[in-house]
């Protein structure tokens, strides 16, 4: 099968010609497989599609077109209402954020306690010493008063979490800069529940240039120099 070692990037199949030779075509979304409610997707043309395939596979046929340029996955799940984020909520966003990082990064730990592998040894020890912590807020949904408090008194436990966030963001190129497709898949699978997510990091790039530096990430989330 000349296609079995060839690859096409995402919305774009395989196709062996006449000759045998293969090269790439826009996936048929109707040919996509068929996908579960939860895994539809939202894109950013406000219509829900069954999955990345059909969506993907769609902006490939509309590309050269303004409305195929303009064509993304916005949201995990199919498309709703997101109400507008206002200045109260987008202050409070971080408090969240980086309490829900710290969390992310403990459960990972407690399940490399018994088979190891999702974190490096560096990256354990770092979170070690978080979760040896008896002064370590406990998961739940806790009010902003109370994680604002434990930020101020606790500031070391929350370093670690957003510099961790950051670097397993920046992965193509790694450049210590997150381009908006770096972003799209933290952004895309919280905004059904974190509607202030894309005001958030429109907000962090201080100087407008598309991309979110290391600096700009960290001072979003209150983490000083």
């Amino acid at each position: 099968d000349p296609c079995r070692n060839f690859h096409c990037k995402r919305g774009k199949v395989c196709h062996a010609d006449k000759q045998g030779k293969p090269h790439c075509v826009c996936q048929d979304p109707a040919a996509c497989p068929p996908t579960k409610d939860y895994e539809h997707v939202c894109g950013t043309d406000n219509k829900t599609y069954d999955g990345t395939c059909q969506l993907f596979g769609t902006k490939c046929q509309l590309e050269g077109t303004k409305m195929g340029r303009q064509l993304h996955l916005d949201y995990m799940g199919s498309c709703k209402y997101i109400p507008p984020c206002t200045d109260y909520e987008v202050d409070q966003f971080p408090l969240r954020m980086r309490d829900w990082l710290k969390n992310i990064l403990i459960q990972y730990y407690e399940r490399d306690l018994n088979t190891s592998g999702i974190l490096t040894e560096k990256q354990r020890n770092k979170v070690k010493k978080i979760y040896q912590n008896d002064k370590r807020l406990v998961a739940g949904d806790h009010p902003v008063e109370l994680l604002l408090h434990d930020f101020e008194k606790n500031y070391h436990m929350y370093v670690y979490p957003v510099h961790w966030q950051f670097h397993q963001l920046d992965q193509h190129p790694v450049d210590r800069l997150l381009t908006h497709s770096e972003l799209a898949p933290l952004r895309a699978s919280l905004v059904p529940m974190e509607h202030c997510i894309t005001r958030f990091f429109q907000e962090c790039d201080g100087d407008q240039d598309k991309l979110i530096a290391l600096k700009e990430w960290c001072h979003c989330f209150g983490i000083k120099e």
